[in-house]
């Protein structure tokens, strides 16, 4: 209980964004070795006050509250550092492992989206009242269907001005930049709960774009400001109940990896006093994208993919944490400059799998906007592709996810995310140097365009698979002027198909199968030529050599790579004990991998 009253009493004593927090349970768990807080916490924003100038909208709106949900464990023998997780799309990560909750890490979770569905963690962000404009919806299916949802990912939708507006669109086309066919108005309508119906169904693989009058939107860069406000919070120990915090690191992964991209780029590091708010940043398959998260209208869960998701400004230069310039433009910038300028940089990592280079523009984090030159990530920074892993792991055994053409990749990134996380603390708590960054470059061919990769012949796939293509975006109009293209590139392969340069995972040093960071459509959901979001896939190896010829496999087989499972296992530790040595994996995770090796050994070999 004192806990609870005195988070109450001192809200008058925080810094002037954190008004007051809202404690809903308190429990303990961990065999008591944790708390677990559930609350609200309350936020008001000045837009007088110089830290607030970059929150697009709040001078319109003058000073605003708002709350946010917020999700808390502090542990009862405190590290002294925050970790506060971003969670991507206002989900919370599973802790079952122990990793975390058994070094005393303080750890928080804030809802930072509006529009999340029912069930999820929220942020109520100030609405601008009486203010309309135009916002558009871009969507594909995997089956026909009567209706759609106009916003992303089963979200909520910006409310239309009208149902039956005579001047909203829609339009169809079969590509990214496939010229659009408008369709008759009195052929589609605008439904109740934020979706549309078109006369005859939608069909599945088409690009439907949807641009409607809509009110009301929400000033999205007060989540941004939300977020440093609470961890500047925490840092200046005015509440002396709250876990000591000497460090903060923040997590992102995928959409709030982006997010951490937009924070610091934005300048939001910097508190309100002018201190550091985060000492160091984990941006997690991130890409090379920002995302809507600071704009009228803004739709925060869109991002930009190959056949999915297009032309949101998402993909918008600078790339690099270091300084660039834009050919196109002669405009230099960098992720970081606002930070550099404020004495504020974060340590930081860029993890990227394989599905971020042919998804997610991931070669324009370390090369030039025209992919003419590598550009190394500044002292502060590092940069670790996790070859040939997918965006998310698939199940095992693989199976097809139903939308994909191919069984998903089960490679799980996760061990080696571990030891960099590992890696990443030592550097900001000890000044211990982590290991050099590990990613494909122009200078030693490892960073090639798609149609120079090295593909091997493997039965039944087309070769090389499409990749993202980013262009200049201009948002004067909607949809937005479509300009000149950047250029990116993917890692070369070596003869089984996999990424040469990165972190191998043992299972990619000594392969049963070809696992990629990218999987076709099935020919069921439509536009079967086109990948299938950010799933990754899986091509086992032949098992003999006999079998590999019968269908003009390039790739040699189990039985030419491994004489007995023993082998296999044996050549597989080695690669494990590499890994430890180099502290991409931590020794703790090598019996888990063992155990996979035997039984991807004994499902690829029968």
């Amino acid at each position: 209980m004192r806990f609870i009253l005195s988070l109450l009493i001192l809200s008058t004593l925080s810094p002037a964004a954190v008004s007051r927090f809202e404690i809903l349970s308190n429990e303990p768990i961990l065999e008591g070795t944790y708390r677990r807080i559930i609350g609200k916490v309350h936020f008001s924003l000045d837009p007088a006050s110089p830290a607030n100038s970059a929150v697009n909208d709040l001078k319109l709106a003058g000073a605003v509250q708002f709350s946010a949900d917020f999700f808390l464990l502090s542990p009862e023998k405190s590290n002294g550092k925050l970790i506060y997780q971003v969670g991507n799309r206002s989900t919370r990560a599973d802790l079952s492992d122990g990793f975390l909750t058994s070094q005393g890490f303080t750890i928080l979770w804030m809802g930072w989206q509006w529009d999340v569905p029912e069930g999820r963690m929220r942020m109520d962000l100030p609405t601008l009242n009486n203010i309309t404009g135009k916002v558009r919806s871009n969507f594909i299916l995997y089956k026909r269907s009567p209706d759609a949802e106009l916003a992303d990912r089963n979200h909520q939708s910006y409310e239309p001005v009208s149902l039956n507006n005579p001047a909203d669109t829609m339009t169809i086309r079969d590509s990214a930049t496939g010229k659009p066919q408008q369709l008759p108005r009195a052929d589609w309508q605008m439904l109740p709960g934020g979706k549309v119906s078109l006369q005859g169904g939608f069909v599945p693989g088409m690009i439907y774009e949807v641009i409607y009058e809509a009110k009301n939107p929400r000033i999205l860069g007060a989540s941004l400001a939300a977020t440093r406000d609470l961890v500047a919070y925490f840092k200046s120990g005015v509440n002396p109940d709250l876990p000591k915090v000497n460090l903060a690191y923040a997590w992102g992964v995928s959409q709030s990896g982006r997010y951490l991209r937009h924070f610091l780029y934005e300048g939001f590091n910097a508190s309100e006093q002018g201190a550091k708010v985060f000492d160091a940043i984990f941006d997690e398959v991130g890409g090379a994208g920002r995302g809507s998260f600071n704009n009228r209208f803004g739709q925060a869960s869109r991002d930009a993919e190959q056949h999915f998701n297009f032309f949101y400004p998402v993909d918008m230069f600078p790339f690099t944490d270091g300084p660039a310039t834009d050919a196109f433009t002669n405009k230099t910038d960098s992720l970081l400059a606002r930070a550099e300028a404020a004495k504020t940089t974060p340590l930081m990592f860029h993890l990227l799998s394989s599905s971020e280079y042919y998804n997610r523009a991931g070669s324009l984090i370390h090369t030039d906007p025209q992919g003419k030159f590598d550009i190394e990530p500044p002292k502060t920074s590092r940069i670790y592709l996790v070859s040939s892993t997918p965006h998310f792991a698939g199940k095992f055994p693989p199976a097809s996810q139903g939308e994909t053409a191919a069984p998903l990749n089960p490679l799980s990134r996760a061990p080696i995310t571990r030891a960099l996380f590992a890696a990443l603390d030592a550097w900001a708590s000890k000044g211990i140097e982590p290991p050099p960054s590990q990613y494909p470059k122009l200078a030693d061919q490892t960073l090639v365009p798609a149609t120079r990769a090295d593909w091997p012949t493997i039965p039944n796939v087309i070769l090389p698979p499409p990749a993202l293509k980013v262009y200049q975006l201009d948002f004067a109009t909607e949809p937005p002027a479509i300009g000149q293209q950047y250029t990116t590139l993917v890692p070369a392969l070596d003869a089984t198909g996999h990424d040469r340069a990165g972190i191998h995972h043992p299972a990619i040093a000594v392969p049963l199968a070809t696992y990629t960071g990218w999987n076709y459509r099935h020919p069921t959901a439509g536009a079967p030529t086109q990948l299938a979001g950010e799933f990754g896939a899986v091509f086992p190896l032949a098992k003999t050599k006999v079998t590999r010829n019968v269908v003009t496999d390039s790739r040699l087989s189990i039985a030419e790579r491994y004489p007995t499972r023993e082998h296999y296992v044996g050549l597989f530790i080695l690669e494990a004990q590499k890994l430890i040595k180099q502290r991409f994996l931590l020794a703790a995770d090598l019996p888990a991998l063992i155990d996979q090796a035997t039984a991807y050994y004994d499902f690829f070999s029968k």
